[in-house]
């Protein structure tokens, strides 16, 4: 990537007076609306551009009701953390871009009229059923429109070299999830619709109070909170669009959604002819769904022998058309599917997996972000069940060797300088999908039963030896906070950026851009976009534009849901992480 010079932004006292705005910070937020308005008029002075990111406008709640419509609302600034390193005021003229990609996680690509879907446990597991799952794929899709919208990073004006999906792409690891996912990315006709083409087979018809009948008047639980009724939604939702697909290269990481069974339960084939099934089990009493909410949680393999017998003696049960599209695709069937010309699109071939990957299902890999920038993609995934993710050793030697390999210095266990032989000195972001915080499940992997399991403080603990690493960029807990991982010795420390899902609200992605200061300091610029959806919805509107809005509406409203806590705080929205620059020995 060429050097951009920050030309746009504002140098001597109008830095100083932009610095001092953004600082008017009281426990993470601002202290009050005036002080927001003017960090928000001082961040759009040290923009490139702000169109079309949140720092331009926020989808905002409106009206009295339990169900709110959404409106176009005043942007979020910019906010200057200075956790690891000190901002000086003289940055903005002399700082030259180095890096800028986008990052996408968890899309949740619903396969809605699959039979191994638990949406009977809403009341249990909040992510269980969404009302607005039937529309992940056409949001998805306003996501890359998005993206192909944007001419570059806003605070820096470098186009994107790339953007990295941080897995659950998909949401039940489905053959037909994984073709619609990378028919988003790449572009292509997309009918998501499984079973019978004519007609829908799931619970959004099934006259159950448990979910949102949106083309009925039945008054189920959702209209009893001001969900409406609209007239063809299912119809709508199902039938064939062609999709853009992204103008820019792109890669994957894998995520537990992309892995296992609804992403908790070890998928060993015991239950591939359920998925490929006629039945499908609509509802079951209160005292069976608590169980198997307790298995899910507990106890993976009685949540499997739980879920069978229910399908077999449950009930309601919905008899619906098979579909061998339905089966669940492995690890190796993951990345060779990525290697398909047909979902070539921008490139690279394969994005990011090579014929090795596809061979043996080792879904990790390095690639190149821009010039002095490497990008490390890893499987943080257990295939042993439960939500949660951890490293194999394996994996965490591969990922040593490529540190060291990349690094001219870096630090042994006891914190002694080790200078690299042939080491590079390039920059470093990791990408995986679960965060330092959601990687604490060691149990066994049942294909690698002998080797052992590492946490993510161990995996924090590894990168704090490395000065090259600045970011760890992931997705999984579907809420957007920045954490700061310190040290003592500041070239030790790093950011861990994780960013909000795209299929529950606030529907985020997020741009980020790497900047040398030119002061022995780095600043990485973290911005959040909406998809190109419009915010108001008209419920007598269910073309593709009508559905991606109320794609965006419905998530905001979703009875079962938490987007205030999703949102994270200013200082988890858009920002400037101040880092200091790795030294050379």
């Amino acid at each position: 990537m060429p050097a951009y010079s920050r030309r746009h932004f504002l140098t001597g006292t109008a830095a100083a007076g932009a610095a001092a705005a953004l600082s008017l910070l009281t426990d993470g937020r601002f202290a009050s609306a005036a002080a927001a308005d003017r960090a928000m008029a001082a961040s759009a002075a040290r923009a490139v551009r702000i169109e079309g990111t949140t720092l331009e406008q926020v989808a905002t709640a409106t009206g009295s009701g339990p169900y709110k419509r959404l409106r176009s609302g005043p942007g979020w600034p910019l906010v200057v953390r200075t956790d690891l390193a000190a901002a000086s005021s003289a940055r903005d003229g002399r700082r030259t871009a180095l890096a800028c990609f986008v990052q996408f996680t968890d899309m949740h690509l619903v396969d809605t009229e699959s039979p191994l879907r638990f949406e009977y446990l809403a009341r249990e597991l909040s992510s269980a059923y969404r009302p607005q799952e039937a529309l992940t794929v056409r949001g998805a899709s306003s996501l890359v429109e998005r993206i192909n919208s944007l001419r570059g990073g806003p605070f820096t004006g470098s186009p994107f070299s790339l953007v990295m999906a941080t897995g659950d792409n998909t949401d039940n690891h489905e053959h037909i999830e994984l073709d619609w996912y990378l028919s988003v990315m790449s572009g292509g006709r997309i009918t998501p619709n499984s079973g019978d083409p004519s007609r829908y087979e799931g619970v959004q018809n099934s006259g159950s109070a448990l979910f949102w009948n949106p083309e009925s008047a039945f008054r189920d639980d959702f209209k009893a909170h001001g969900f409406p009724q609209v007239p063809g939604f299912l119809t709508a939702s199902g039938s064939p669009f062609t999709a853009p697909g992204l103008r820019t290269p792109w890669y994957s990481t894998v995520g537990n959604h992309d892995d296992s069974i609804e992403g908790a339960l070890p998928d060993l084939g015991l239950l591939h002819s359920l998925y490929t099934g006629d039945r499908k089990l609509e509802g079951i009493d209160e005292d069976e769904a608590a169980k198997l909410a307790d298995a899910l949680r507990n106890d993976p393999a009685q949540a499997i022998t739980h879920l069978a017998r229910l399908l077999r003696n449950g009930g309601p049960v919905r008899h619906i058309t098979p579909d061998p599209r339905r089966t669940p695709f492995s690890p190796a069937e993951f990345a060779k599917a990525h290697l398909d010309p047909a979902h070539t699109g921008p490139g690279p071939v394969g994005h990011g997996f090579t014929a090795s990957e596809a061979a043996s299902g080792k879904l990790y890999y390095t690639f190149p972000i821009s010039e002095g920038v490497l990008g490390v993609s890893l499987d943080t995934t257990n295939p042993a069940g439960f939500a949660d993710g951890s490293i194999g050793t394996a994996q965490l030697k591969w990922l040593e060797s490529v540190l060291q390999s990349r690094s001219s210095h870096w630090y042994d266990a006891d914190g002694r300088v080790v200078r690299g032989s042939s080491g590079s000195g390039e920059l470093i972001v990791l990408f995986s999908h679960h965060t330092s915080g959601s990687m604490g499940n060691l149990l066994p992997d049942p294909h690698h039963l002998f080797e052992k399991r590492h946490d993510g403080n161990e995996l924090v603990a590894l990168l704090q030896r490395y000065p090259n690493v600045v970011a760890w960029v992931n997705g999984h807990t579907h809420q957007n906070q920045i954490l700061a991982h310190g040290h003592a010795v500041p070239e030790r420390a790093f950011w861990e950026i994780n960013t909000a899902s795209h299929i529950d609200f606030p529907q985020h992605a997020r741009i980020i851009e790497i900047a040398d200061n030119g002061d022995g300091t780095l600043s990485l610029f973290t911005t959040l976009v909406e998809s190109a959806a419009r915010y108001e919805t008209d419920f007598g509107d269910t073309s593709n534009a009508g559905l991606a809005a109320l794609y965006r509406e419905l998530s905001f409203n979703d009875p079962n849901a938490t987007p205030a806590k999703r949102l994270g705080a200013p200082g988890d929205h858009n920002t400037e992480l101040l880092l200091a620059k790795p030294g050379k020995r």
